[in-house]
Order: structure tokens, then sequence, then C-alpha cells
């Protein structure tokens, strides 16, 4: 069995969670607060405490087959005493048998304990807003998506990511070409000078996230970017209380590719945006050496929501610090079609009136 931690209220013992509104560790039952350094103690001493021990011979069940339990794990609640089950990376989640909030020690413990967490600052009835911000104004989505939409699942997950910082030094060549143009009462002139440009410096990156959750899509969590990181904290694990949270499956070595990509591409934006005063730039060439290149493990607040309408799923992303919204919608075939039809039609009678202006001018 892995070891667990909770939160027990010394006034009531009730099962303590933080709560992001005043950014504190609050008891749902008699609302006693308490800061998170006050709790810094209660840590050390539940990681101390032992379970009890008690063995029971049964021939209930079967063996499992060959690698049929590989990743799974089993937790007892210290509550109620109901058996756990979750996987290799559950770290938090809630007893389904008495709803108390545990985390799992085993999976923060040694070189996979995070550096860095940056709190919840917005809570699950400001998911809901979000959704239905995200919602309004869409002229393209069907009508009754809104009404019939019922939200399956809303959860607050901290999200595993490694932080990169780096050092970057390059090197980029572009070729260039400025166009003029005149005329005179017999010929048209144009003009095209060309222009071998070179740029070179250094600039330097922090905090680049990527996502260490196979669980989570890549594009959605860098489209509900940035995290603002002066909110970040030394990792303490009452941060976790009623929410869940996942340890990294993808290791910061299987990450750095991804975090090369970002670094040089946000490099090759930044060099090229120097570049102004020219008709047409394009790159020739460029050289990119990183240098003092480190990683950090950090957890980020993510709010999940998953919604149901006709038969399909539908998952939404909310920035628990931020706020930002995002997540794919269904079309109304019906609507998109008209809404194409009034486009050409619009279309072409600026076409058609610009050609009767043109003939009315002579011109045509």
């Amino acid at each position: 069995m892995q070891a667990l931690q909770e939160y027990k209220c010394p006034c009531c013992g009730g099962a303590l969670a933080f709560d992001s509104s005043i950014q504190k560790m609050k008891c749902p039952f008699c609302d006693t607060e308490f800061d998170i350094e006050a709790l810094e103690g209660y840590d050390e001493a539940l990681r101390e405490e032992k379970s009890d021990s008690m063995e029971w011979e049964s021939a209930a069940g079967s063996e499992w087959e060959n690698g049929e339990a590989d990743g799974l794990r089993t937790y007892i609640c210290k509550s109620c005493g109901g058996e756990i089950v979750g996987d290799a990376n559950t770290a938090a989640t809630t007893c389904p048998f008495c709803g108390n909030r545990v985390v799992m020690m085993g999976n923060f413990s040694g070189s996979l304990k995070p550096d860095l967490i940056i709190p919840f600052k917005l809570d699950k009835n400001a998911a809901k807003e979000g959704l239905m911000r995200h919602l309004s104004g869409k002229r393209l989505l069907p009508k009754v998506f809104k009404s019939q939409n019922h939200i399956d699942e809303i959860k607050g997950v901290y999200v595993p990511f490694w932080l990169f910082d780096t050092d970057v030094y390059a090197r980029m060549r572009y070729s260039a070409t400025k166009v003029r143009t005149w005329s005179d009462d017999d010929y048209d002139y144009k003009e095209t000078s060309h222009f071998a440009i070179s740029r070179e410096g250094k600039i330097s990156f922090e905090h680049v996230p990527v996502d260490g959750s196979s669980k989570m899509a890549n594009d959605l969590m860098e489209s509900i970017e940035p995290y603002n990181f002066s909110d970040a904290v030394d990792f303490k694990t009452a941060y976790l209380a009623g929410y869940l949270a996942d340890k990294y499956d993808v290791g910061a070595e299987e990450s750095m590719e991804r975090a090369n990509a970002r670094v040089k591409e946000s490099t090759k934006r930044a060099f090229a945006d120097t570049v102004k005063g020219y008709n047409t730039v394009s790159q020739e060439s460029s050289s990119i050496q990183f240098s003092n290149g480190n990683a950090k493990y950090a957890l980020y607040p993510v709010w999940l929501l998953n919604t149901t309408w006709n038969g399909n799923k539908y998952t939404f992303a909310m920035n628990g610090q931020t706020g930002k919204f995002v997540g794919d919608l269904p079309i109304d075939k019906s609507a998109a079609m008209k809404w194409f039809i009034a486009l050409a039609a619009g279309i072409g009678a600026g076409l058609y009136a610009l050609a009767w202006i043109l003939h009315l001018t002579g011109i045509l």
C-alpha cells in the first residue's frame, strides 16, 4: 500500500481543502482557516505516521494475468478505511467512499517531488462561468448546444510541467528587397533593390513550459498559456488538498525536443522582428546555440470540463490562475451554409457595383 496524506481540521476533525479565493486551507464544516505555513509541521508529523498492518487470508478473486495490473496503485483512506485505486501517476484525489481529500505521498517522494507550484486562483464556479462566456457570441454554434449541452464533469487538476531556462546565441542571415515605382507620360517604372542582412546577438528564456503528462493534449495545454510565474511558490502538499494532481510520466529529457522547438521558433521571431522597412524579407540561414540550460518541475492549475451533446464528447480547459478558456465547439452546418451564401452574395454585389462604377467613369 502507498502512503496517503490527509489534512484534518483540529477544531472539528473535518477534511481541510485549499481555498483558492483566500489562498489558505479552510474547513468546509466549521469555516476555520489555516495558513499554509502553519501546516508545515503537520506535513512532517503525518509523514512519520505508520498505517495499521492487518492481513487477511482469502480465496476471493483470481490472480492477475501477466502485466494486467501494471501501473495500478492501491491506497487506504485513513478516514473510512476504504481502498482507493489509482494509476502510477495519480498524486491527489478524493476518496469515493467518504469524500475525504487525500494526497498520495509516494508519488511525490524523492526525485519526483515538484520544485514549484502555482496555486489555484479561480474556483469551480469560475470554470462554469468561463464555459458560458465561451459559448456566447458564437454565430455558427448550434442554438440547442447551449441549452442541451450538459456538463458531465468539472475537475481541478494540477498538471505537471517542466520549466526550461536557457541562454541563446544566434546568428541570422536574411535576403530582403525594397521596391520603388513611378510613372511618366510614356511608361510605368519599377525598381527592385536587393539587400543581404545579418543579425547576431544573445537572448535568454525563462520558465518555458512543457507539460509532462501524456494524458493532457499538448495543444490544449499550450492554448491556455501564459501563466504568471510571479505567483509560483515552493511546493507544499497542502495546496493539493481538494484537487486532483498527476505526477509527470514524460520526463525532462523527453520534453526537451518540444522545449527546443518553442525556444528556436521564439528566437527566430524575435530576430526577424528587427528587420523592418523592406517590402519582402526571407530567412537565408540561421545558427542557434543553447547554453546554461536547466529545468524545474512544477505543477500548474487547470480546470477541465467534459460535456456531451448529440452523442459526442467535448473537452474544455481553463487556466486556473488567469481564467483563459479554450475548447472546440460544434458547427451548425445549416447556419454555416447560410453565412457562406450571404458572404458570397455580398462579395458578388460588391464586385458588380465596382464594375458599374468603372463603367460609368469610362474605365471599363
